[in-house]
């Protein structure tokens, strides 16, 4: 980021994080249509947003690369039961012969573990992205699975750190960010984000959690405000990526409870990375005064997968 973000932070605290007008139910229903993708594509599309990281997207990514400095955005999978983590990760070792071997357990979605939502983690009226209908009760899952990602995710990375803008060291939990949010942060980091950026949003959830301990973030959680997709839209991004579940939690939307995730996943097609830990990052994007990297995301590839664990890579 550049120098004038110093600056911005005095206007900031008057005009970051300023209520924008009110969402409903039937504001944001207007938004599932105004803002799909289906058919963008084509009539049988499975990876949505993904077709805007272009072959020269991917070389402009890769051009990136100056220090040859990776770090991982990844939390490590917390085997710990708390709060924020009701089904914690589980190894159990085994020995055969001279080899050791073990046995994971991981139920990823949720608050916790860092992970990625494949456009098939969620259906609305028996419809998912591109209007695939919902497999019935116990079918298999057949379209829309994170198999559709096995080419992994290579393109620019643009982390928009919140905490940083507004002078503090983290927000706190059910603090909504809005659209003017995201135009104060690109005005003052000099950053324009555009078509097939993967967007990280920073909220310093964990470093928070670190200093004050864990809390139900099911509960209440700073995120997004669902009125931000028009501006994700607007941009074209391809991957979303947050330190926490994208949506502000309450969301703030009367009767939705997830109004973001419906308008990524379903509407625009866009997957996301949950609970990804942006501490290191935003100190090395610091010190080097730039917000843009290259970002690598490699999925299990599950054929029937809604998601899948990972550990996302951004390089200098």
């Amino acid at each position: 980021m550049r120098a004038t973000l110093t600056a911005a932070l005095v206007c900031g605290h008057l005009a970051l994080f300023a209520q924008s007008p009110k969402l409903t139910r039937s504001g944001l229903e207007a938004m599932m249509k105004e803002l799909s993708n289906w058919g963008r594509w084509g009539k049988a599309d499975q990876l949505g947003t993904v077709h805007l990281i272009t072959p020269a997207a991917r070389k402009a990514a890769a051009a990136l690369v100056k220090d040859g400095v990776s770090i991982s955005v990844s939390r490590p999978l917390d085997t710990q039961k708390a709060v924020d983590n009701a089904s914690p990760f589980a190894s159990k070792p085994n020995r055969d012969g001279d080899f050791l071997m073990d046995e994971y357990t991981v139920s990823y979605h949720g608050f916790a573990h860092t992970h990625m939502d494949s456009l098939a983690h969620m259906f609305l009226g028996g419809r998912g992205y591109n209007g695939v209908p919902a497999p019935a009760s116990g079918g298999d899952l057949k379209s829309l699975t994170v198999a559709n990602y096995k080419e992994g995710i290579f393109t620019r990375g643009v982390l928009v750190d919140l905490p940083r803008l507004k002078g503090v060291k983290y927000l706190e939990p059910g603090t909504a960010i809005y659209p003017a949010d995201l135009d104060a942060w690109e005005k003052a980091s000099g950053t324009r984000i555009g078509p097939g950026d993967a967007v990280l949003i920073r909220t310093g959830r964990w470093l928070r959690r670190a200093e004050k301990g864990p809390w139900a973030a099911h509960d209440r959680v700073a995120g997004l405000h669902a009125s931000c997709a028009r501006w994700l839209k607007q941009r074209d991004i391809a991957l979303f990526a947050s330190d926490g579940p994208g949506d502000v939690l309450p969301s703030l939307v009367e009767g939705v409870s997830w109004p973001l995730h419906q308008l990524l996943l379903v509407a625009m097609g866009t997957p996301m990375l949950d609970n990804c830990d942006l501490e290191a990052l935003a100190q090395a994007a610091a010190s080097r005064n730039r917000s843009t990297f290259l970002l690598v995301v490699a999925p299990l590839r599950v054929e029937n997968g809604t998601g899948s664990p990972v550990n996302p890579i951004a390089t200098f």
